[in-house]
């Protein structure tokens, strides 16, 4: 049987890249898009190449609707299908209280994570609705607990955008239920990944884990296993979810 094809936004660090490995020990093939860091991109290329996986590698913004198009089209070029689309890209913006927002604060975290999120959604159903003559195939949102805890005093902005993503998730698995079609989400909690040193935050993973329900951060590998349930036939009864993988918190 052929390789299924999962597609993965920021599929090179991260979530994105646990999501990726884990895909490709699991018999999927891969197309990974990433913004910056062409050896971290390549360095996850080839981890998932010795599972077994042909990758193709997409270097571009997930906020720019140009750079999504070329993706989706430069992976059916490649493929030939898309059975799985992972929308992880996303970045959380520095720490700041709303008061002292600016603008560009809040667009520069709602661009990627929203808008870019919602178009590569849009890019996914047309492809793959059976209304629009496509096979079927599943979209996983990456979210956050973020949504529903609001992220008072670090970052509201990035809560904020990690809320709509919840509310698309669920409206869309509604439009496209009856089209071949799942749509979940998943909403990590405090994951010990690069993104807290990137806004700012290093010590933030080491401070915020006593309080977890659980007593510790997740790891990126965690997410990465709900993200391929929620992508596999194991789940075929599963849509309109928001998956909260946080440890109790």
């Amino acid at each position: 049987m052929a390789r299924k094809v999962m597609f993965i936004t920021g599929g090179t660090r991260g979530i994105g890249a646990a999501t990726a490995r884990l895909a490709a020990a699991r018999g999927w093939d891969l197309a990974l898009t990433y913004r910056s860091q062409a050896a971290r991109a390549e360095e996850t290329a080839a981890a998932c190449r010795a599972a077994g996986a042909r990758v193709l590698l997409l270097p571009g913004d997930a906020a720019k609707e140009a750079d999504i198009l070329a993706a989706y089209d430069a992976t059916q070029r490649e493929f030939g299908r898309i059975d799985a689309v992972v929308n992880n890209a996303g970045i959380t913006g520095g720490k700041i209280l709303l008061a002292d927002t600016t603008e560009a604060d809040w667009r520069g975290v709602f661009d990627p994570n929203v808008i870019g999120l919602a178009l590569s959604c849009r890019e996914a159903v047309r492809r793959m609705s059976t209304k629009r003559g496509g096979a079927g195939g599943v979209i996983v949102n990456v979210s956050s607990r973020a949504s529903e805890l609001g992220s008072g005093g670090e970052w509201i902005h990035y809560a904020a955008s990690k809320g709509a993503v919840d509310s698309l998730t669920i409206g869309l698995s509604r439009e496209v239920a009856q089209e071949g079609m799942r749509v979940n989400a998943v909403n990590p909690g405090l994951i010990d990944t690069e993104i807290h040193a990137a806004s700012g935050q290093p010590d933030r993973v080491g401070r915020l884990a006593p309080g977890v329900p659980m007593g510790r951060a997740g790891r990126a590998e965690e997410v990465a296993e709900c993200i391929l349930f929620l992508a596999s036939d194991a789940a075929s009864y599963v849509t309109g979810a928001c998956l909260p993988v946080g440890g109790g918190r």
